[in-house]
């Protein structure tokens, strides 16, 4: 089957004929990725004609049709290659290589498609796309393979515009350090700040195309630190030169600039994939990210007993014992917490031993009875684990919520103002030491909120939370004691505010930050549409106040497990469906997320995890979960309305099939069940259901891509592609702007051309 045009996948995994990217790019970006998803799945369609045994004088005509737009297309893209060629005379050979390349690749497909005007085109005679089955997949592979290297050539124009734009900052740093007047001081610093705002706008423009949402994180915060720290060189710079003399003011200054150098080479290294001296990046682990593979371990065994040793299981165990002392040893953990924290930490030693046991046997003697032991010993470590992280969240959470309240005030700030105002050095330095404990408890939180932060991005965010308390509190100190030394100056004033405001917004950003790490702890998934739809007590009908909530026991989950873990895979191939829509907003695409959303919520439930405690909350989630899909029947009704009489058959009965099934899961939802086994049994029916509707749903979302991309392509026929306009180039090279000529021939240029490749629809 042919590749959908909707597919978002990157050119790196290889399609049904046999395309592949050249294993030697790395694509890091989301612009080259995007640019080369209409290349991929187009030519794969094509490629797709070559085995069809129907070929009809029209489908001769539209492949002949897509190998010339392919040629003139590819023309049009080497034109801009070379000129990006011309303008970067580094990159002149490989570019002109990889054009040349492309070029050959786009006229050895329309040679292959040139069918249309012969009586048999899979006659041997001449050699076409029918006799030539290999030779049209090389030259497709070719032109993705010369069209990647343009592309990630044009990347490197972009990264080097950074690299330049960042050694400029450098460069009048260092002027600015070395200033001894005013006069002088404001003109470079004006000279510093247009500098600045254009290296702001670049590496804003890369941390929203990144891939990696690690980097992307990494990214964010050094462009916070340089943002912030822009205003602090400025009043610190100012007070150095209005007290030359002072030794708080100078080491204040030094600090700005040295923060600032650190984060200028973060981004260098983030844009660059590299580190100093070879370095490998080694991310501290957290205690969820432990956790998280050593439970996908535990419950591997299901599939495979053969597949780790019972060393490595008890390693990993260890590392995150080892962890949880950063929880038991801190003085800010409540004596309650740390006692939890312990036991549960040797129950989760005793529920490896026993799971151990068990797994030995099982490996010896596969009987029934040891594979049901076996379950249950995998589900109660698992079950342990889940209390423990439970356990090491809350107390890292209530510490942060405690801190956060406590200090919401700044009093300690207020109180450095008005003492160094007054110029009382002994009351400064009273505050001083306060602030440095207030330093402590607040850098001591971020540490422990890292543990248990839930997603990477989350976990570079209190790093670098950890890093800016860490730093500022010096600060804000040097500061308070230079406007003590000299309380009359208006400056030295100033330059305490800011750091103060600086420390104040970090305070700020925690709060955001903590409500982040506790809606992924609850389950609520980072980018997607979160469906909040739990009951509420007396909210709902009266059938549900009558029944008591029941949560499953361990051996009831154990029997769901898999039923859970076959929902779970159907989420991701559902959200990895959605994600290849064109139209993020259709009506289509949004009940798919939404149902999506809730499937999840149900998995985690089976597991004894998410926003779904009891089994009451998984009723009304199910019901809940139906009626978005009888919403979503209704825009399939309404999408048939706009397809060929061809395709709304079909359409129209996967529709009916949907309604069917999302009937049936309400009915199965809204049942009365009385007693355990009732209970139990009706919690397995809606989860099969679910699960039911979940498998249509993947099937469904491709059909429907399909059909709106065949509709809105006219049934296969071709829109001619945009004239080519030379004054493109002249436009790069005004003489008035030569910094931003690249800007015409990169990436964005580039895409305009690949985008405007439409080829023929697979009927």
């Amino acid at each position: 089957m042919a590749t959908s045009p909707c597919s978002s996948s990157g050119v790196s995994s290889s399609s049904s004929s046999g395309l592949g990217a050249d294993a030697g790019l790395e694509i890091r970006t989301r612009s080259v990725e995007q640019t080369l998803v209409p290349l991929v799945s187009q030519i794969t369609t094509l490629i797709n004609h070559k085995d069809k045994p129907k070929r009809s004088d029209k489908t001769l005509q539209a492949i002949q049709r897509v190998g010339q737009a392919v040629n003139l297309a590819v023309g049009r893209f080497v034109t801009v290659g070379e000129a990006i060629a011309n303008e970067n005379h580094e990159l002149k050979e490989e570019m002109s290589v990889a054009c040349i390349e492309a070029r050959r690749a786009g006229e050895t497909i329309a040679q292959l498609t040139d069918v249309a005007s012969l009586d048999h085109p899979e006659s041997d005679s001449h050699i076409t796309i029918f006799t030539d089955k290999t030779g049209v997949v090389k030259a497709a592979r070719l032109l993705l393979s010369s069209v990647t290297k343009v592309l990630v050539l044009a990347d490197r124009i972009v990264i080097k515009q950074i690299i330049t734009s960042r050694n400029k900052v450098l460069a009048t740093m260092e002027q600015l350090e070395k200033v001894s007047s005013f006069q002088e001081f404001v003109q470079i610093f004006s000279q510093f700040g247009n500098e600045m705002v254009e290296f702001a706008h670049l590496t804003g423009d890369r941390q929203n195309d990144l891939k990696d949402e690690k980097k992307k994180a990494r990214m964010a915060a050094s462009r916070a630190v340089l943002e912030k720290c822009t205003m602090m060189l400025l009043t610190a710079s100012k007070t150095c030169l209005r007290h030359p003399d002072c030794e708080s003011a100078r080491i204040n200054k030094d600090g700005v600039f040295h923060r600032m150098r650190l984060a200028l080479e973060q981004v260098i290294e983030i844009v660059t994939d590299s580190r100093p001296n070879g370095e490998s990046e080694m991310a501290p682990i957290s205690i969820y990210s432990g956790i998280k593979e050593f439970k996908n371990k535990v419950e591997g065994l299901r599939e495979n007993l053969y597949f780790l040793s019972k060393e490595n299981l008890s390693t990993m165990l260890e590392v995150i014992l080892e962890h949880t002392e950063d929880f038991t040893d801190s003085a800010y953990t409540s004596h309650e917490h740390r006692e939890h924290i312990l036991e549960l930490s040797k129950q989760a030693k005793m529920e490896l031993e026993q799971l151990v046991s068990v797994w030995m046997q099982a490996q010896n003697q596969k009987t029934k009875d040891l594979m049901e032991d076996l379950e249950v010993a995998i589900l109660k470590t698992c079950q342990c684990m889940n209390e423990l992280k439970r356990e090491v969240h809350s107390a890292a959470t209530s510490l942060a919520a405690d801190l956060l309240k406590y200090h919401t005030d700044h009093m300690v700030l207020k109180a450095l103002k008005i003492t160094g105002v007054e110029g009382n050095l002994e009351a400064v330095a009273e505050y001083t030491c306060k602030l440095s404990e207030q330093k402590e408890q607040l850098v001591e939180m971020c540490r422990l909120l890292r543990h248990v932060s839930g997603t990477e991005p989350l976990e570079i965010t209190c790093i670098h939370a950890e890093d800016t308390f860490q730093v500022t509190g010096p600060q804000i100190i040097s500061a308070a004691e230079t406007l003590a030394l000299h309380p009359s100056s208006k400056i030295a004033k100033e330059n305490l505010e800011v750091f103060c405001e600086a420390w104040e917004s970090q305070l700020s950003d925690m709060s955001l930050l903590l409500r982040e790490i506790n809606d992924v702890f609850e389950g609520k998934r980072g980018e997607k549409r979160v469906y909040l739809s739990l009951p509420r007590p007396g909210k709902h009908n009266a059938n549900l106040k009558a029944l008591k909530p029941v949560k499953l026991d361990s051996e009831e989950q154990a029997k769901i497990a898999k039923l859970g873990l076959e929902l779970h895979l159907l989420t991701s191939d559902v959200d990895s469906e959605t994600e290849k829509w064109e139209d993020q907003e259709n009506e289509i695409v949004q009940h798919g997320q939404g149902m999506s959303s809730m499937a999840y919520s149900m998995y985690l439930f089976t597991r004894g995890e998410g926003l779904l405690k009891t089994t009451q909350d998984l009723f009304h989630q199910a019901e809940i979960f139906a009626t978005e899909g009888t919403k979503l029947t209704s825009a399939l009704h309404a999408l048939s309305d706009q397809v060929h009489d061809d395709d709304k058959p079909l359409l129209l009965l996967e529709a009916e099939k949907l309604i069917s099934m999302c009937k049936q899961l309400q009915a199965t939802a809204k049942a009365s069940a009385q007693g355990k086994s009732a209970t139990f049994t009706k919690v397995d029916a809606c989860i099969l259901k679910t699960r039911n509707v979940m498998t249509l749903l993947c099937q469904l979302l491709p059909l429907c891509c399909k059909l709106l991309r065949k509709n809105k392509a006219g049934n296969g026929c071709l829109k001619p592609a945009p004239p080519w306009k030379e004054d493109r180039i002249r436009t790069g090279t005004n003489a008035r702007t030569p910094e931003r000529r690249v800007e015409t021939f990169g990436i964005k240029s580039l895409e305009n051309h690949v985008t405007n490749m439409t080829f023929l629809e697979s009927k």
